[in-house]
């Protein structure tokens, strides 16, 4: 019995003839990341310049979970207070880039694409000369390639260094060892620093997606990329085997000519005879009178074959088929509203988990320290900020906002959520509904769009009517 059930358990655990090549590994995730992560990194940014599903993967990645931009408001409590900081926000996301390229949304979308192509991305806290009502600090992104991940050592004190990443004795990030310039950069050897420099870890923001307990990240095509190079080298064999076929039209049997080969001879520059295929090409032969046509084979399931490679890849980038190839035939309404659910999940998920607290959140604080140092925040202030994500384009508009409407009539959700769930700040549309409302009521106009004087139906709402009933005639008849 004791020998029956050691033989009892995975048979995914066990050594038979069918797992025997089936090789695993228990090392540690940095440990697979410092062996596999460079070729990984190197060879997903080959793919996405030069093969066009993992450029629209990478793509539909960063539509989503950035768009348009990952948006803060200040939370104090204290109404001024909030003002004052979305202002000085709203001013230094403006110019936050130390390259002066774009703005804080744009920084925020090159880091994910960076994330998802090569894995991770770092980015620095630049103080700047203060002055003025500006927030003395920009961000510098540098791609991952600046770590120095050849720096392995032990600190004094139990601390060490792995990949370029310096620990406590804790195990918790001290600081970074990067290199000032790019190592794979074309600039002249003479100027390039090959010495890493210490960077104290509350000036770096390291971006990455961790599926283990890890301190890098991977590129998120990797289970992707033998998929995406077999279909690729398949679809060029393919592509020569047609080209190869309508070259050869036809063959005369019976010509006199005294050509050994089946191509038209041509000769180099040193008379050796050069065998070649091209289009239109009519060979000849000899001993008969007659001439055959070449007649190319079809090949049957291609569509078929390649959209199951191509459903393969678009899982292991983790999108939706029909976003990454285009191809909606296979589509109907409710499985597109199915797989968009689910699709919209892991990227809240992302936004949420990953995005936000590694990148923004560290961003945030650095605004609020410097707006500080520099004068322009009270020093003993404590500033959390409200994230909004970019909301989802609506499938059904019409459905969609009746459903939301419903909710917030039933109680279910406040009109602030509805209004955040879309990406905007709920203060601000209230005082804009509020201006809206003096403005309108000063000219004496009515619309449909206001809910105080206008049913959901577009009748008259009662406490109109009531107040029209009590107010002095004129002379005038009502309009209806």
């Amino acid at each position: 019995m004791a020998i029956a059930n050691l033989r009892r358990g995975y048979e995914a655990g066990g050594k038979t003839r069918v797992t025997e090549g089936w090789r695993g590994s228990n090392a540690s995730a940095d440990a697979e990341i410092a062996a596999a992560g460079p070729v990984l990194r190197d060879r997903s940014r080959d793919l996405v310049r030069n093969n066009a599903l993992a450029a629209q993967a990478v793509q539909v990645l960063v539509n989503n979970i950035v768009g348009p931009g990952i948006r803060p408001r200040a939370a104090s409590g204290n109404k001024a207070l909030n003002k004052r900081v979305d202002a000085l926000w709203r001013g230094f996301a403006g110019s936050c880039d130390f390259y002066g390229h774009t703005d804080f949304h744009g920084l925020l979308a090159l880091a994910v694409r960076e994330m998802v192509e090569a894995g991770d991305i770092l980015a620095l806290k630049i103080t700047t000369a203060g002055g003025g009502k500006t927030v003395p600090l920009k961000i510098q992104l540098r791609e991952i390639d600046h770590l120095d991940t050849a720096r392995v050592q032990d600190i004094a004190g139990g601390g060490y260094t792995d990949q370029g990443i310096e620990f406590d004795a804790g195990g918790r990030r001290t600081a970074f060892w990067m290199f000032p310039q790019h190592p794979g950069g074309t600039t002249r050897a003479i100027r390039r620093r090959f010495e890493s420099e210490r960077i104290d870890a509350t000036r770096v923001a390291h971006l990455f997606e961790r599926q283990r307990v890890q301190s890098r990240g991977v590129p998120w095509g990797a289970p992707a990329m033998l998929a995406l190079r077999d279909l690729g080298d398949w679809q060029a064999a393919e592509l020569v085997r047609k080209k190869t076929e309508a070259c050869l039209v036809g063959i005369v049997f019976g010509d006199d000519e005294t050509q050994a080969s089946v191509a038209p001879v041509v000769q180099d520059s040193q008379g050796n005879k050069v065998e070649q295929f091209e289009p239109g090409l009519i060979a000849y032969a000899r001993g008969g009178k007659d001439i055959k046509f070449n007649q190319p084979a079809s090949t049957a399931g291609v569509y078929e074959w390649n959209r199951v490679q191509m459903h393969i890849v678009a899982s292991g980038f983790r999108v939706p088929y029909a976003l990454m190839t285009g191809d909606l035939s296979q589509n109907n309404f409710s499985s597109s509203r199915v797989g968009l659910n689910e699709f919209r999940r892991m990227v809240e998920q992302l936004q949420w988990q990953t995005v936000i607290p590694m990148f923004c959140m560290p961003v945030w604080r650095w605004f609020i320290e410097a707006a500080q140092l520099a004068g322009l925040l009270p020093l003993d202030a404590v500033i959390p900020a409200e994230w909004a994500p970019p909301r989802f384009e609506m499938v059904n508009p019409l459905q969609d906002v009746q459903a939301d409407l419903l909710e917030t009539r039933a109680g279910f959700a406040s009109p602030q959520q509805m209004i955040a769930k879309r990406g905007y700040d709920p203060a601000a549309v209230i005082e804009e509904w509020a201006a809206h409302a003096e403005a309108t009521d000063a000219l004496g106009l009515i619309f449909d769009s206001d809910p105080r004087k206008v049913s959901k139906g577009g009748n008259t709402q009662p406490t109109e009517i009531a107040a029209a009933e009590t107010e002095p005639t004129t002379g005038t008849k009502p309009t209806e």
